[in-house]
């Protein structure tokens, strides 16, 4: 079998797996944001599959430029599908869409008008690191992020997900930038592709190993009540002198006040490592992030402070930093998930029933 052979074989193989892991997250989770924008990257990684080549030599046919501008905007898509990921609170707005559109409108151009006036170097760099630029925030939304998922399988999931994407549009991004105008051969994108392959391959290996309804929430994550469920017969006496540790904590220091408190303070307050306290808050408490931890102590006492006479006139974004939330949006989004209501709504409900 040819290199050409063997290299369209690899790609037609991809873009039949993305394109049927794109189908199955439509179908099976198309009301979840993240889930969507997953099938959203799937089918523009099937654009880069069908349209990529290491070396760029020459100017491409117009028929091509399509996929070639599809392929470049899927980078914004694969930003806002790690967003979305790691953070059940993220939602979509009207300049996510105008950012996707300019990159894509860009590449295009490219393509068309900049590539063919003598600048095939120089569009091909621009385009590569835009490309670059938001593999970066993709990362660093992960490392941010990451720590605060609670259930491990799905974190090594995740983690793995977009580090292999983020490694293989990397290297490859760098790459056409070094090697654009030489000639490469036929080995390295045969090479690339056969890569390509494995890696599409090993992510949807890995999904399928993962329940879909952990990988991909419904909602954000409803707080169990703070009070604790009773203790199951065989649990160890010692995780149970931890929650209690854990609990006193919570309600007597209030340590979730503290700006940028993290699970890995909180393990170190309680001298036990990280992941056992992250297994203790998932299996014992029935939490699946830490945030929401944090937030269910967080809004617990938004609510008593909402509820107190004394404290009607106190602004409710005063009710809101005092608690520990760092602004009003993300308190109030919080407050209504667990509570059905704004903030506002509950002190008014509150003061009409005293």
């Amino acid at each position: 079998m040819t290199f050409a052979a063997t290299e369209l074989a690899f790609r037609a193989a991809s873009v039949a797996l993305l394109l049927v892991l794109g189908a199955s997250l439509v179908s099976d989770f198309g009301y979840v944001l993240a889930a969507r924008l997953g099938a959203g990257f799937a089918i523009g990684s099937a654009a880069h599959a069908a349209s990529y080549s290491v070396g760029v030599t020459s100017l491409v046919p117009a028929w091509h430029a399509p996929l070639i501008a599809l392929s470049t905007g899927n980078i914004v898509v694969f930003w806002l599908f790690t967003r979305a990921l790691f953070d059940d609170e993220f939602r979509l707005r009207w300049w996510h869409g105008l950012i996707w559109g300019l990159v894509t409108a860009f590449s295009f151009v490219n393509c068309l008008w900049i590539a063919p006036g003598g600048n095939v170097r120089l569009a091909v760099t621009v385009v590569n690191l835009i490309v670059l630029g938001f593999i970066a925030l993709a990362v660093a939304q992960t490392i941010n992020s990451w720590s605060a998922d609670l259930v491990e399988r799905r974190r090594r999931v995740r983690v793995f997900i977009v580090c292999s994407a983020a490694l293989y549009g990397g290297v490859n991004a760098l790459l056409q930038i070094v090697v654009t105008g030489v000639e490469v051969g036929d080995i390295a994108d045969t090479i690339n592709a056969g890569v390509l392959a494995c890696i599409v391959a090993a992510i949807a290996y890995a999904m399928m190993r993962v329940d879909g309804a952990e990988l991909f929430p419904v909602a954000v994550e409803a707080a169990p009540p703070l009070v604790l469920s009773q203790a199951p017969a065989a649990e160890d006496a010692a995780d149970q002198k931890l929650i209690d540790a854990l609990m006193r904590l919570m309600a007597d220091e209030r340590i979730y006040r503290q700006e940028n408190i993290t699970i890995g303070v909180l393990a170190n307050r309680l001298k036990i490592p990280e992941y056992r306290l992250r297994r203790l808050i998932n299996q014992r408490l029935g939490y699946r992030n830490f945030n929401v931890f944090l937030n269910n102590h967080r809004i617990e006492e938004a609510k008593a402070a909402l509820a107190d006479p004394a404290q009607a006139e106190v602004p409710v974004i005063t009710i809101a930093m005092d608690a520990g939330f760092q602004s009003l949006g993300p308190f109030n989004r919080a407050f209504k998930a667990v509570t059905g209501v704004t903030p506002t709504e509950y002190r008014r409900l509150k003061a009409s029933t005293a």
